[in-house]
This record gives structure tokens, sequence and C-alpha cells, in this order.
């Protein structure tokens, strides 16, 4: 299985020669296939002269731009083990990942490297930062305020364009940091076999080749996440064009679609009601777009049935996941979104070569049908191991299948339907209670923009449901979400109180509801 790399890929976007291949909407870069794998080969050749080994990691902290695309291929190539840092995090919690990583280079932009420069000396695995001159408006060398050891551009000139051997599949590819919602980030290590498969899986599943015609990928996610691999490794082996935007901005993006004439994107669904929700929008913004992929959150029955509306012949491919499974674990596909009904509330079946089991958290035993169970993932793309911690990687991964700590059900057609993450059901009055019932329940009313539903304390009930509603207080009413709420989920589950507010909810970079926020902030004293 030696074509189970990275590096088997990039050889492949060489045979793309002067297709184009990227454009940096930040700065104003673009390279064809040819240009942008020189200089994806002399970065793999700076890394080395740096004295990293192909299986040791660097880090990055930047903002999305090309040069993030090229460092993802560059390392996964065979250059080096890549870890892509969350550019929202704290000091200390980079300070964190980084000890814990051990990561000796780090590539930053000069957003971020006067953090690193600060906590620089609770690293001291740390020996070299290296400065994105790309990021910097003007020459970096005259931001002498600016703290590096490196300016990229400089050692990617000193460079040859010459790729690395082939990584075996076995080797690791990358060292992605989970979001941290619960403790310290954890290190999740994942192999050549697995990235690669991930990318093929992906191709499968979104059918990125339906049309015939070239995609133009607009990137706007993190590139930190694992969603990014959309960006920088999908569209590759189809001579795919990627567009980069430097931050996600609803009015940007929709102005981007436009004028690059952009065939696929991947989104959250927030994103996505913000693009249609800016003051600037046009139903003919979008006219280009042949793909939409969404996930990481749930998506209101309305806004997908407002974006089908507008658009009848747009694709839209739903995928769940996570870092651990290297990114899709099941999929509700273009052929699911045209047949409709209650499976648009699943988020689909299982993608080829995922194997999909329900049951008992406490047991291990599988659940019977319809009934909610853990879900338990077993593929080759599952990840190795949690860096430098054993214990929880033994919980995790027990006889070859990965714990998701997510909760569901399956219907008699193979179709997930989320339930909760198992640690956030709520036990209200002896009754289990999972909070994506009741948000999918509210969801349906035509003026509830977000939602969320935590359990908080309660004398009475041990927990309560506790809904937080975004909409505008002045025309939605608690009794109407009520009433709403009873005709549609039993009545133990029914929100006992309620937060109607204006404000957006709090949402990790991957777009993720933060519950435990939401959760605080209503316990505080």
């Amino acid at each position: 299985m030696g074509e189970l790399n990275f590096g088997r890929l990039v050889r492949r976007g060489l045979t793309f020669g002067d297709q184009p291949a990227i454009k940096d909407l930040g700065n104003g870069h673009e390279a064809t296939y040819a240009e942008h794998f020189d200089r994806v080969g002399r970065l793999c050749n700076a890394i080395a002269g740096l004295g990293v080994r192909s299986s040791e990691s660097v880090a990055v902290l930047a903002g999305a731009s090309h040069v993030y695309v090229e460092l993802w291929r560059a390392c996964c190539a065979g250059a080096a083990v890549i870890n892509p840092i969350n550019n929202r995090l704290a000091p200390d919690e980079l300070a964190y990942i980084l000890g814990d990583a051990g990561s000796k280079v780090i590539f930053v932009d000069a957003a971020h490297a006067k953090v690193i420069a600060a906590i620089r000396e609770q690293v001291p695995s740390l020996e070299q930062v290296v400065l994105i001159g790309d990021a910097v408006s003007g020459d970096v060398r005259e931001s002498a305020s600016i703290p590096c050891d490196h300016l990229l551009d400089d050692l990617m000139a000193a460079a040859v364009p010459d790729l690395p051997p082939e990584p075996s599949p076995d080797s690791t590819a990358v060292l992605m940091y989970t979001g941290g919602t619960t403790g310290l980030p954890k290190g999740v290590v994942i192999s050549q076999r697995a990235i690669t498969l991930s990318i093929y899986r992906m191709q499968s599943a979104v059918d990125v080749g339906k049309t015939g015609a070239t995609p133009n990928y607009l990137a706007f996610m993190p590139m930190f996440h694992i969603g990014g691999v959309a960006c920088w490794g999908l569209y590759l082996p189809l001579g795919g064009r990627s567009i980069v935007l430097p931050a996600f901005d609803p009015g940007a993006v929709n102005q981007a679609i436009r004028d690059e004439q952009i065939t696929a994107i991947g989104a959250v669904p927030t994103m996505l009601a913000m693009m249609l929700d800016h003051p600037d929008f046009e139903p003919a913004m979008l006219e280009s777009l042949e793909l939409v992929m969404y996930g990481a959150a749930p998506m209101p029955p309305t806004l997908l049935a407002r974006m089908m509306t507008l658009y009848p012949n747009l694709g839209f491919h739903q995928a769940y996941g996570m870092t651990e499974i290297c990114a899709i674990a099941t999929g509700l596909t273009r052929a699911d979104h045209l047949r409709g009904g209650d499976i648009l509330r699943s988020v689909g079946r299982p993608s080829l070569g995922i194997e999909l089991e329900l049951r008992d958290p406490e047991s291990g035993a599988p659940t019977p049908r319809g009934e909610v169970g853990e879900i338990w993932l077993r593929s080759d793309s599952v990840m190795t191991e949690y860096w430098n911690k054993p214990e929880q990687t033994a919980s995790s991964l027990v006889d070859g299948w990965y714990r998701s700590g997510d909760a569901a059900r399956l219907d008699d057609d193979g179709y997930v339907f989320m339930a909760d993450r198992v640690k956030d059901m709520i036990v209200s009055g002896g009754e289990n209670v999972y909070s994506l019932e009741v948000e999918n329940a509210l969801s349906d009313h035509p003026q509830v923009r977000q939602v969320a539903v935590v359990g908080l304390p309660d004398d009475t009930w041990g927990e309560r449901v506790h809904a937080v509603v975004v909409c505008d207080p002045a025309t939605v009413t608690e009794a109407e979400l009520d009433e709403l709420a009873r005709g549609r989920i039993a009545g133990f589950k029914v929100p006992k109180s309620w937060s109607l507010q204006n404000d957006p909810l709090p949402l990790s970079a991957a777009g993720k509801v933060l519950k435990r926020d939401l959760r605080d902030r209503f316990t505080a004293p």
C-alpha cells in the first residue's frame, strides 16, 4: 500500500504543470501547479536545513494564506510532521501545546509573532522561529519589532526545489491538537495512511468531479482544523484551484464566490446563514456554486430549505466527523438531500471504509436499533494515539474501535441521528434528555437564528433543560417557543427555563457552540 502517502498525491500535482493551482486573496499571490510545487519543494528543503527530521514536528501559528497551504503540502509530502495550532488560543494554551509536541521550529506570521516571543522562555524545546513574510505589509526586513530567527522568504530563496522521498504509510503526518473544551488539549497523531485515505474517502463521498469541470474551491475555514483538508488535499488529485481568504467574512465570501466563479465551498451552518443574511447579499452572487459541504454543527431545517429553494440545482453534502477519525465518518449525500424528508435531520450513513456501531457507554454492549447509544468507529483512518497520553488513548481506542463520545440512534435504513455528546446528556427528573432533539424542535421556528440547550443545576429536577435562543426577543416569546416544543417532543424534554437574546452564541474556531461557556455563564454566582 505504498500509494497511501501524501507524497504520492503531491507528485500527481506536478503533472498539472501550467494549470492554475492557487490564489491568495489576502496578498494577491497566484501560482500555477508548476510554480506552486517549486515553492513546496523549496520549503521541504528549507525545513530540512533547519535541522528538522521527517519524524519531528514543526508548528504553524498563522492566519490562512497560500504559505499555510504550502506548509501543509510540504510537511505531508514527507518534510516533517505538521503541528497546526489554533490561532485563537490563549498564551498559556499555546505554550502547553508547543511544549507537549516538542516542536523545535515554528512558522508564524506577523500577527502572532509577538505572542510566541512572549512565551518562548516557557518552551525550552522551541529553537527557531520562522516569520512568514507574506503576512506582513511592506518589507519584513524593516519590521525590526517583529521577533524571529529567520525570514521564510530568505530560507526558500536559498533552498532547492526537490521533494523528499515518499514517506511510509505508517509514519506520522499530522499532530493536531483538539480544541480542549474539557481539560488540556490532546495531540491527535494522524498517520500518512490515515490522511491519504481521508482525502480519497472525501472525494468519493462528495462527488467532487461530478460536473467534469475543474473545481474552484474557496477556502475560508481555519487551516488549523481537520476540515481544512478540503483546501490543501481534496482537490489536488483533480488539478483543482484553491482560492484562499485570510479569514471568514460573509461579505467577502459572497463577493469572492461571484468574482472567482467558485464552484465549491465548505462551511459550518452559521457561516451559511451569515452569508445569506448579509445586507449586500444577492442570490446571483452564489450562482456559480455546484457543491456546498457543511458540518461541525447541526443545520437548521429552515436554513437548508431556504438554500435549496434559492439554488435548486446546487449539490449539498453534510459531513459528520472529528479529528480522531481524520475528518469524515458519515455523510448525507447529494442524493439524500434531493430525497428529503426526515433524513435531512440526520448526518447520513457511514462513509466508505468506515464501520460504525452504537454501544452502551458503560458496558460497551451494542444497543438495539432505534435506541440511543455511543458512536464507536473503526477504520484505517482512525488516529494512531493521543500524543503523550497513554491512559486517554487506552480509554478511547478499544480493540481497534474509536469511542467518539457522541450519542446517536440509527434508523432502519442505517441513517445516523445525533443525540448529544455523551458527557452533555441532561438528566432531568431521572429522564435522559439529549440536547440536539430539543434544539432541532426549536430550530423549526422561522425567526430562530441559533439555539443551544444545556443542563443547569436545579434543586427540584437535579438538572433542568435550559434553552439559549438567538432571535429578536421583541418578536419571539417564550410561550410560543414552549408551545412549538411541546408539539414536537415529550413534555419532560421541553425547556424549563429560557434565555432569548440577539447576540450570537459563543463558537469555537471550528464553528461549534461552546456549551461549557454557556453553562458557566448561567451557573456563575
